[in-house]
């Protein structure tokens, strides 16, 4: 009998180990957040379009003797939401005023410029991509991601 007592583990033991196992299980958890690297992707998949957007309306400006894709307007305090919609885009844009209409470029830039308008992966449609354009007092394009996450502003000028 004495040879049975000195094997195996106590309760007490057990449950020490079970704890220190979902204290590191949390902790490793929490340190991943995997919504949060999700939305950080996202983030940086906006940036990326954002830049594209500027670089290829700059190309067509530079290919056509500094004229701006038609209907970018010359309103300095709103922007215009990229999209095919005619109506709505002025509500959907947290990121700045924008007007109603939504601004096609799709004629313009799309296989010349860019393979295609880019669409905020979250919330973005053909109709209203979630991206903004604003030319500026001094000529300036930028371009803003409506709805960013993790509370970050995107936005690119040049």
């Amino acid at each position: 009998m004495d040879d049975m007592k000195g094997r195996g583990f106590t309760l007490i033991e057990l449950l020490v180990v079970i704890g220190i196992i979902v204290i590191l299980f949390s902790i490793v958890l929490i340190a991943v957040d995997p919504a949060r690297r999700f939305a950080q992707s996202r983030n940086a998949n906006r940036f990326e379009d954002v830049r594209d957007l500027v670089e290829a309306v700059l190309t067509y400006m530079t290919d056509n003797g500094g004229n701006y894709p038609s209907g970018i307007d010359a309103i300095t305090t709103s922007s215009q939401v990229l999209g095919t919609a005619t109506t709505g885009c002025d509500t959907t844009c947290t990121a700045t005023t924008t007007v109603s209409s939504c601004l096609d470029l799709s004629s313009a830039l799309v296989g010349g410029y860019i393979a295609e308008i880019p669409k905020d992966l979250k919330s973005g449609t053909v109709s209203n991509t979630d991206y903004a354009l604003n030319k500026d007092a001094d000529g300036r394009i930028r371009v803003t991601s409506c709805d960013p996450e993790l509370g970050v502003g995107i936005s690119v000028a040049r």
